[in-house]
């Protein structure tokens, strides 16, 4: 059956379900292409988490039909359709490149950069391009780990091997071999797993919890991080060693407000999504949107413009998404006024020169400095606000100010 499915719908996942648990078989099965083999009794959350990370796996291996396709020195380069890793600002051309670099080698590679950037998506695009590219990608979000399950995640378990074991289980390691093994958060591991991770990486073989059978590895694995590793060894956090194994090539992902122009570019692209998925019409951003998507900070990068487009998409009533489709963080954010009534332009335009500084003034520098303050006590009182869902009574307590104090400040920079 298996075999019919991959042959005549080679884009659909295929996970396993049997009442009969046989090693040898869910193997096989896994090698032949199934996404999982689960053995019976079931649970629905389990069940409907493996659906849900076999439709994720099955679309970062298939090129849709409207999937952009570059050519590069007559090499087929593939890009994931949300276009993540595309864009015609410096930074997105120097991502490319570096994928395009790395890609074709075996090398581990260490992605950094912060929460939202699109990390996850380099990392597939790096296996899209690779020979490993029909082989599994696996992606493991290690920051929802607790230390106890981490171990059954990453090598599996034979039956009865512990309590709670009711059926053999495939890890994450064995699910990959021949693809791509993509660690998310890897800085929140325990050490005493990343000592057992250290010996897997470093051998290149996994042994099941419970089993004393080695199984070789064939795996490359892409790990992705928000911290400062370095700084985390410094503090005894991260196996230096462990470190040192991943960092054969490291790859920064630059936050959505360094990527100029590619902000629109990557607007109109969700909207386009946002209409698919809705069955809408809505063709393009007014010129105030424009101008907020441009000047606003994105401290949720990719991620988070993702998800406001697809809100405004779903609220707007015309074929224009206009300023009230926005939630009130954006439509209300001010750019800091630095001296001389001049304002911060983060997303400064592709060909900006920085090469001529300004003529230094102590006044100058000092505005600048207390702007810096003043844009971070806006983030965190904003960041608090979105949290407790603008219920001012609650946010003042967690900021420690009572609630007169907050609306001063929210009045002071301009948050309605």
């Amino acid at each position: 059956m298996l075999r019919k499915i991959k042959t005549q719908y080679p884009k659909t996942g295929v996970i396993i379900i049997t009442g009969y648990s046989d090693i040898k078989m869910a193997v096989e099965l896994i090698k032949m292409g199934a996404y999982d083999y689960i053995s019976k009794p079931l649970y629905p959350d389990e069940i409907l988490t493996t659906i849900t990370k076999a439709i994720e796996t099955r679309h970062a291996l298939v090129e849709d039909e409207d999937t952009p396709v570059v050519h590069k020195a007559g090499k087929k380069q593939a890009i994931r359709a949300d276009g993540i890793v595309t864009g015609t600002s410096r930074a997105s051309k120097e991502l490319l490149r570096q994928i395009e670099l790395v890609a074709p080698t075996n090398y581990s590679v260490i992605i950094l950069g912060e929460s939202g950037s699109g990390k996850e998506e380099v990392a597939k695009s790096i296996h899209l391009n690779s020979p490993r590219a029909t082989q599994p990608f696996i992606a493991m979000d290690c920051g929802s780990l607790t230390k106890e399950l981490a171990a059954s995640e990453f090598f599996g378990h034979e039956k009865g091997s512990f309590t709670g074991a009711f059926a053999t289980k495939i890890g994450h390691f064995e699910m990959a071999n021949g693809g791509t093994l993509f660690l998310d958060e890897v800085g929140n591991l325990s050490y005493e797993i990343q000592a057992a991770l250290l010996r897997t990486v470093q051998e290149r073989k996994v042994k099941r919890i419970g089993s004393t059978r080695e199984i070789d590895l064939d795996v490359r694995i892409i790990i992705a991080t928000n911290e400062n590793l370095m700084e985390a060894i410094q503090k005894g956090r991260f196996r230096e060693d462990l470190y040192h194994r991943f960092n054969e090539f490291n790859i920064y992902m630059p936050p959505l407000r360094d990527r100029g122009n590619d902000i629109m570019l990557f607007a109109e692209h969700f909207l386009q999504a946002a209409n698919k998925e809705l069955g809408r019409n809505v063709t393009h951003f007014s010129p105030e949107v424009a101008e907020c998507f441009m000047n606003y900070r994105w401290q949720g990068n990719v991620r988070e413009l993702k998800n406001i487009v697809r809100r405004a998409a779903l609220i707007s009533e015309g074929d224009e998404i206009t300023i009230k489709a926005l939630p009130l963080e954006i439509s209300n954010y001010k750019l800091p006024t630095f001296a001389y009534g001049q304002q911060a332009n983060y997303n400064q335009p592709d060909n900006y020169d920085q090469s001529t500084p300004e003529p230094f003034e102590a006044k100058e520098t000092r505005h600048h400095l207390k702007n810096a303050a003043l844009e971070a006590e806006y983030e965190t009182i904003l960041k608090v606000l979105r949290e407790v869902n603008f219920n001012k009574t609650r946010a003042a307590e967690i900021l420690n100010i009572d609630r007169k104090t907050l609306y001063n400040k929210m009045k002071a920079i301009n948050l309605k």
